[in-house]
């Protein structure tokens, strides 16, 4: 058997992992409607795990050839970064695919980054590294299970808001924050011009407090007849 070289049970194993390790991490993303789900992740990381054997079975054909013409052993070279590299850098342009980018927002930055760490765990696994991959799998699903449970960061949310009659809901809107415990630190006003007078465009960014409902929110504020539209974006 030629050193390095990936046999049968050790392929199926190290696929097997991919694709489970890439069905979790893309249930996670599925569940919380994504643009890049199970399939696509467990994709990822066949993927890169192929790549990896490949780039093994390269290197141990590299080593057997090199044993049985040593006259030229000497010129014989076998990258195991080369294929590997290309990987990293590919899954980069899958990941841009997923990233959205709005007016005033842009969404899909954390599952650019799971595909990207699955490939990561593909390719561990496909070097067959499984301690590296394994350790590396349990700390991606803490991350995005568990890490915005435990560690609370202060939400900041973008509402922009178009409206008539400008001093009556300007009030209406500085009454509703202050009685829900919301604090406007940032302010951008634009006025404008319609046939029917001007309108204003007030985009408020908003310091909530933790658990509160957004859509509640908007449900109370479309109430008003002088709002015409609200749009509210993460920031």
């Amino acid at each position: 058997m030629r050193m390095f070289a990936v046999t049968v049970p050790h392929a199926l194993l190290r696929l097997g992992l991919a694709i489970a390790m890439g069905s979790a991490i893309g249930y996670d993303r599925e569940q919380k409607n994504r643009p890049a789900g199970m399939r696509t992740h467990v994709l990822v990381c066949i993927g890169a795990c192929v790549i990896a054997m490949i780039q093994q079975e390269i290197a141990s054909q590299a080593i057997e050839f090199a044993k049985d013409n040593l006259e030229i052993a000497t010129v014989i070279r076998s990258d195991q970064a080369r294929l590997i590299a290309q990987v990293v850098s590919g899954v980069g342009f899958l990941g841009a695919g997923t990233i959205i980018v709005t007016h005033h927002s842009i969404r899909g930055l954390t599952t650019a980054a799971s595909l990207w760490a699955t490939a990561g765990l593909g390719l561990a696994v496909g070097m067959g590294y499984y301690q590296i991959a394994l350790l590396s799998f349990v700390a991606v699903l803490l991350v995005l299970v568990f890490l915005k449970k435990i560690i609370h960061v202060n939400v900041h949310q973008r509402l922009q808001i178009k409206y008539r009659n400008k001093n009556a809901t300007k009030a209406f809107l500085k009454n509703y924050f202050a009685q829900h415990g919301i604090t406007v630190d940032d302010l951008d006003f634009i006025v404008e011009q319609s046939t029917d007078g001007p309108v204003y465009r007030s985009v408020y960014v908003l310091h909530v407090p933790r658990g509160f409902k957004y859509p509640q929110m908007i449900e109370d504020l479309s109430l008003n007849d002088d709002i015409l539209s609200i749009r509210t974006v993460t920031v």
